[in-house]
Protein backbone atom coordinates (compact mmCIF):
# COMPACT_ATOMS: atom_id res chain seq x y z
CA UNK A 1 0.00 0.00 0.00
CA UNK A 2 1.01 3.78 -0.71
CA UNK A 3 1.03 6.24 1.63
CA UNK A 4 -2.30 7.50 0.84
CA UNK A 5 -3.62 4.40 1.21
CA UNK A 6 -2.30 3.72 4.80
CA UNK A 7 -3.89 7.11 5.61
CA UNK A 8 -6.88 6.38 4.18
CA UNK A 9 -6.59 3.43 6.16
CA UNK A 10 -6.46 5.65 9.71
CA UNK A 11 -8.75 7.91 8.70
CA UNK A 12 -11.04 4.59 8.57
CA UNK A 13 -10.25 3.75 11.65
CA UNK A 14 -10.66 6.38 13.54
CA UNK A 15 -14.48 6.96 11.62
CA UNK A 16 -14.91 3.60 12.92
CA UNK A 17 -14.01 4.48 16.57
CA UNK A 18 -16.13 7.88 16.09
CA UNK A 19 -18.93 5.89 14.62
CA UNK A 20 -18.72 2.81 17.65
CA UNK A 21 -18.49 0.49 14.83
CA UNK A 22 -16.71 -2.33 17.39
CA UNK A 23 -17.33 -5.05 14.88
CA UNK A 24 -15.40 -3.52 11.78
CA UNK A 25 -12.30 -2.74 13.90
CA UNK A 26 -10.64 -6.19 12.22
CA UNK A 27 -11.33 -4.18 8.88
CA UNK A 28 -8.41 -1.69 10.34
CA UNK A 29 -6.62 -3.60 12.74
CA UNK A 30 -4.47 -6.84 12.25
CA UNK A 31 -5.88 -9.48 14.25
CA UNK A 32 -2.05 -9.42 15.93
CA UNK A 33 -1.94 -5.70 16.43
CA UNK A 34 0.01 -4.52 19.24
CA UNK A 35 -0.66 -1.57 20.85
CA UNK A 36 2.12 -0.11 23.18
CA UNK A 37 -0.29 2.65 24.94
CA UNK A 38 -0.52 0.94 27.92
CA UNK A 39 -0.95 3.70 30.38
CA UNK A 40 -4.32 4.25 29.77
CA UNK A 41 -6.22 1.14 28.43
CA UNK A 42 -3.43 -1.22 30.92
CA UNK A 43 -3.42 -4.49 28.62
CA UNK A 44 -0.68 -5.99 28.21
CA UNK A 45 1.95 -5.77 25.11
CA UNK A 46 0.58 -8.79 23.84
CA UNK A 47 -1.12 -9.72 19.89
CA UNK A 48 -4.57 -8.62 19.51
CA UNK A 49 -5.24 -6.86 23.21
CA UNK A 50 -5.87 -4.01 21.97
CA UNK A 51 -9.17 -4.87 20.33
CA UNK A 52 -10.78 -5.02 23.79
CA UNK A 53 -9.08 -2.19 24.81
CA UNK A 54 -10.50 -0.04 22.42
CA UNK A 55 -13.89 -1.03 23.28
CA UNK A 56 -13.24 -0.41 27.22
CA UNK A 57 -11.85 2.73 25.87
CA UNK A 58 -14.84 3.22 24.16
CA UNK A 59 -17.92 2.03 26.54
CA UNK A 60 -16.31 3.85 29.66
CA UNK A 61 -15.57 7.36 27.57
CA UNK A 62 -18.94 7.94 25.65
CA UNK A 63 -19.48 9.58 24.20
CA UNK A 64 -16.09 9.29 22.90
CA UNK A 65 -15.06 11.71 19.65
CA UNK A 66 -11.59 12.19 18.16
CA UNK A 67 -11.16 14.90 15.10
CA UNK A 68 -8.31 14.19 13.02
CA UNK A 69 -6.46 17.91 12.76
CA UNK A 70 -3.08 16.21 10.61
CA UNK A 71 -2.22 12.62 9.37
CA UNK A 72 1.44 12.22 7.86
CA UNK A 73 2.22 9.51 6.04
CA UNK A 74 5.83 8.04 5.28
CA UNK A 75 6.90 4.67 3.96
CA UNK A 76 4.52 2.04 6.49
CA UNK A 77 4.10 4.57 9.00
CA UNK A 78 1.19 7.16 9.70
CA UNK A 79 1.18 9.85 12.32
CA UNK A 80 -1.89 11.28 13.38
CA UNK A 81 -2.41 14.44 15.36
CA UNK A 82 -5.97 14.20 16.82
CA UNK A 83 -8.32 16.58 19.69
CA UNK A 84 -10.27 13.56 21.40
CA UNK A 85 -13.28 14.33 23.72
CA UNK A 86 -15.50 12.32 25.97
CA UNK A 87 -17.25 11.98 29.27
CA UNK A 88 -16.35 9.59 32.00
CA UNK A 89 -19.54 7.33 31.81
CA UNK A 90 -18.51 3.84 32.19
CA UNK A 91 -16.27 1.41 34.02
CA UNK A 92 -12.45 1.85 33.30
CA UNK A 93 -9.79 0.17 34.28
CA UNK A 94 -8.39 3.47 36.01
CA UNK A 95 -11.84 4.66 36.89
CA UNK A 96 -14.00 1.99 37.72
CA UNK A 97 -16.97 4.61 38.75
CA UNK A 98 -17.92 6.90 36.09
CA UNK A 99 -17.16 10.51 37.19
CA UNK A 100 -19.85 12.05 34.79
CA UNK A 101 -16.87 14.70 33.78
CA UNK A 102 -15.45 15.32 30.42
CA UNK A 103 -12.12 16.22 28.50
CA UNK A 104 -11.03 17.34 25.88
CA UNK A 105 -7.21 16.90 24.75
CA UNK A 106 -4.71 16.51 22.19
CA UNK A 107 -3.33 13.31 21.30
CA UNK A 108 -0.62 12.00 18.59
CA UNK A 109 -0.47 8.37 17.32
CA UNK A 110 2.08 7.08 15.11
CA UNK A 111 0.15 3.91 13.17
CA UNK A 112 2.67 0.80 11.75
CA UNK A 113 0.92 -0.47 8.32
CA UNK A 114 1.62 -3.97 7.29
CA UNK A 115 -0.61 -6.04 4.37
CA UNK A 116 -3.29 -3.15 5.01
CA UNK A 117 -3.92 -3.27 8.31
CA UNK A 118 -2.63 -1.42 11.17
CA UNK A 119 0.10 -3.72 13.06
CA UNK A 120 1.50 -1.42 15.64
CA UNK A 121 -0.06 1.47 17.90
CA UNK A 122 1.71 3.72 19.65
CA UNK A 123 0.10 7.42 21.06
CA UNK A 124 1.34 10.10 23.85
CA UNK A 125 -1.34 12.67 25.00
CA UNK A 126 -2.04 14.97 27.67
CA UNK A 127 -2.50 12.23 30.40
CA UNK A 128 -2.50 14.44 33.06
CA UNK A 129 -5.04 16.85 32.00
CA UNK A 130 -7.22 13.68 30.99
CA UNK A 131 -7.34 12.65 34.74
CA UNK A 132 -7.62 15.88 35.41
CA UNK A 133 -10.54 16.93 33.70
CA UNK A 134 -12.12 13.60 33.96
CA UNK A 135 -11.45 13.63 38.01
CA UNK A 136 -9.55 10.38 37.91
CA UNK A 137 -7.04 9.74 40.37
CA UNK A 138 -3.08 9.60 38.90
CA UNK A 139 -1.86 6.29 38.93
CA UNK A 140 0.30 4.83 41.39
CA UNK A 141 3.83 4.20 40.32
CA UNK A 142 4.67 0.58 41.15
Amino acid sequence: MGTEQNKQLVAGFFTALNEYRIDDLGDYLAADVIDHNKIIHGEPDEPGAAFAAIETQLTALAPYRAEIDRLTAEGDTVVARITQSGVSSGAHPRMPRPTGRSFRNEAIFEFTVRDGRISEIRGVSDRLGLFLQLGWDWPAID
